[in-house]
């Protein structure tokens, strides 16, 4: 564990006293240029930020009225990605950042993992940060992981991170570390390591003292040394939260929520520019590549914004799966561009082992592609299609059918996918309504009740050109038939290599309750060891008794899952 003095020596950044000083970012890489040249390797410092719920309008540079100069600065320095695309929860997109697959590769392909659930991304996948540490990288993961950690083998220091410094489940409270997950179902989540850390549990609004830790990483690491940064900051998920102080230029805004949510967002956009300020003062910039990205889209209903796209996070809208995203580095070779190319977030699994001069073994069968050469240099994607989802569990349209997907597909079935110029949703897509900014102030409901959606009676089926189309709002699956049936053939091939999904019911011993009031791993091998201990007969008789019970859970059981 890093020590107190270091932050102390770094008080000066602190961003309970940092703002934004005049020519601050700029002095300190001109103090840094000596220390970068000294640097003897080719390989990249590599820092990804991960927002949580950021809506796709809740940007300066996409129009919103919550200011946020850093993101602005840093990607207008850079290159925007404005044809970019993530999942539309949390774990989806985790899971397929880290390992460049799409979520049927990984059966992860429904829901998101819940406290409650032995689940974790399966332990047979390499991780990036595995990847990263094969070719020298120090590699280190602050904020929320929401991967799963019923046992102790799924900890973010188990999968490639020799550090760890945050949150294990998808929110909590932002200064205590708390999180309900029901009622009698409480408990702590923060964690240095693979322990519960609470020693830190003074307070501290987390996106502060994620940015803190940061700060300690980079004093501490030789800068002539490669080293991978995760930050995926809990900001802006609800509970809605920041300090005062934030709040000073969004009292006009007379929606509570969104007026939380911007000062969140300011706060966050300040946590960023003191993480770039650091990269500087302790000389990695000059050799190293800033990722931002959004983990999904924004949820209105708790202060996000997509406008002007349809939907919002949970949806496969293109307000729930595109994404605020860019890339800042002295690398690129255009800079303060934009790129239309096709991204996902699966790219960036193989763009960055590139980056890093590592190899990814032949028989790994990945979903995504390096874009290293389509973000810097503007060359075509290699990309011309994604995999948004195949979920089998949720089939709620009630009116999908065989029939209804020209006997290839079965439109109850929740599906998404984007090839070239078409994107084809069926079942039941999610939250489908436009938001206008409008909608979060005492204007008037009119509008807001003009973009709401009539659904059309049976619907399961959708087409739209999102090039010419990017809002959704004409649909063509009744004019071009022979491209809805491309696209339903196309998920069907997919459905063929998708692996059994992975949502196990609730397990009772989850209860942090039973684990010192800490969530936390609770599952251990040495527990069904101990089971057999018992006489044949009172296990034959146990047995009978619960024959019948058993039969019911068959496929649910832990044996199932341990294997990865």
């Amino acid at each position: 564990m890093l020590g107190g003095g270091l932050l102390a020596g770094i008080s000066v950044l602190s961003l309970l006293t940092c703002g934004y000083l005049a020519g601050e970012l700029e002095g300190a890489s001109s103090a840094a240029e000596g220390t970068e040249s000294e640097l003897p390797s080719s390989q990249p410092h590599l820092i990804f930020i991960l927002a949580d719920d950021q809506g796709f309008r809740d940007v300066g540079y996409h129009g919103s009225e919550i200011r946020t100069p850093t993101l602005d600065q840093l990607a207008a320095e850079g290159v925007k990605l404005e044809n970019y695309y993530v999942q539309p929860m949390c774990t989806p997109s985790r899971s397929q950042f880290i390992t460049g697959k799409y979520q049927i590769h990984t059966g992860l392909q429904h829901s998101v993992i819940r406290p409650t659930q032995p689940n974790c991304l399966p332990l047979d996948n390499a991780t990036l940060p595995q990847k990263l540490k094969e070719v020298g990288y120090s590699t280190h993961m602050v904020g929320k992981w929401h991967l799963g950690f019923y046992r102790r083998e799924c900890m973010p220091t188990q999968r490639g991170f020799d550090s760890f410094f945050g949150s294990l489940l998808g929110s909590g409270d932002y200064y205590t570390h708390y999180k309900c997950d029901s009622p009698r179902m409480c408990g702590y989540d923060l964690y240095e390591n693979d322990s519960a850390a609470w020693e830190h549990d003074n307070g501290m609004y987390s996106t502060q003292m994620y940015t803190q830790r940061v700060q300690q990483i980079l004093a501490s690491h030789n800068p002539r040394k490669p080293i991978f940064l995760y930050i995926a900051y809990q900001a802006v998920h609800s509970p809605l939260q920041a300090p005062g102080k934030y709040y000073e230029h969004y009292r006009s805004i007379n929606n509570i929520n969104r007026r939380r949510y911007a000062a969140m967002l300011a706060c966050l956009d300040e946590a960023i520019h003191n993480v770039t300020f650091a990269l500087k003062k302790y000389g990695y910039y000059n050799n190293s590549v800033i990722i931002y990205s959004s983990d999904n889209g924004g949820q209105p209903t708790a202060g996000g914004n997509n406008w002007p796209l349809r939907g919002s996070k949970g949806s496969y809208w293109e307000g729930g799966i595109r994404a605020v995203g860019f890339v800042h580095s002295p690398l690129l070779k255009n800079k303060g561009s934009v790129c239309k190319g096709l991204i996902h977030i699966t790219d960036w699994f193989p763009t960055l082992i590139t980056l890093a001069e590592g190899q990814i073994d032949e028989d790994t069968q990945l979903d995504g592609y390096d874009v290293w050469e389509t973000i810097s240099e503007g060359r075509r994607s290699p990309r011309v299609d994604i995999l948004h989802n195949i979920d089998p569990i949720y089939t709620k349209a009630k009116n999908g059918s065989w029939a209804a997907g020209f006997g290839i597909w079965n439109t109850a079935i929740q599906s998404a996918i984007r090839v070239n110029h078409w994107k084809l949703l069926t079942g039941n897509p999610g939250y489908s309504d436009w938001v206008p900014p409008q909608s979060f102030s005492n204007v008037g409901p009119s509008r807001w009740h003009n973009e709401r959606v009539s659904w059309t009676a049976g619907k399961t089926v959708w087409l739209f050109n999102i090039t010419a189309d990017p809002y959704e709002r004409v649909d063509l699956s009744s004019k071009y038939p022979e491209v809805v049936k491309q696209l339903l053939r196309r998920l069907s091939q997919f459905n063929k290599t998708a692996v059994p999904v992975r949502y196990p019911p609730k397990d009772p011993r989850s209860n942090p309750n039973f684990n010192g009031g800490v969530w936390g791993p609770w599952f251990h091998e040495d527990e069904r060891k101990k089971k057999p201990n018992k006489n044949k007969a009172e296990n034959k008789q146990k047995q009978n008794k619960t024959k019948k019970k058993s039969n019911r859970k068959k496929g649910h059981s832990i044996d199932c899952l341990v294997g990865g």
